[in-house]
């Protein structure tokens, strides 16, 4: 179990950026794949970013590429999801999953990951 924690949510006006913070509280975080889900009420869940532990390659959806940028430090077993220019469709629960590689990560149904964490809410006004 890696036990994941959300955090960095908040109000903020389209065009505003956003800091998540992902933290792990167990030595398997460094080496597994992390990525970061949303959920917006009455939508399905969705696949946002992810990273790999090994090449810290990444991987996004068409819909935040060049807004979103997703890092990792894997001595602060932190995972960041940075938003820029966001827009009121933006506004959603976020959290993040875990895979214990980048394949299974990417092609595994969103509905199918285990939330360990709260979430962080991020509402984006227009």
């Amino acid at each position: 179990q890696v036990r994941l924690a959300e955090s960095g949510g908040g109000l903020v006006q389209a065009g505003g950026s956003l800091r998540l913070a992902c933290e792990g509280s167990s030595p398997l975080f460094s080496i597994y794949a992390i990525g970061w889900l949303r959920q917006s009420p009455g939508k399905e869940r969705e696949f946002v970013a992810g990273i790999d532990w090994k090449d810290y390659s990444t991987h996004y959806v068409d819909f935040v590429k060049g807004r979103f940028t997703i890092s990792r430090d894997n001595s602060k077993k932190t995972v960041w999801l940075q938003m820029n220019n966001l827009k009121p469709e933006d506004t959603a629960v976020y959290y993040c999953v875990w895979a214990p590689d980048m394949k299974t990560l990417l092609t595994r149904r969103p509905s199918d990951f285990m939330r360990e964490g709260q979430g962080t809410q991020v509402t984006v006004s227009s």
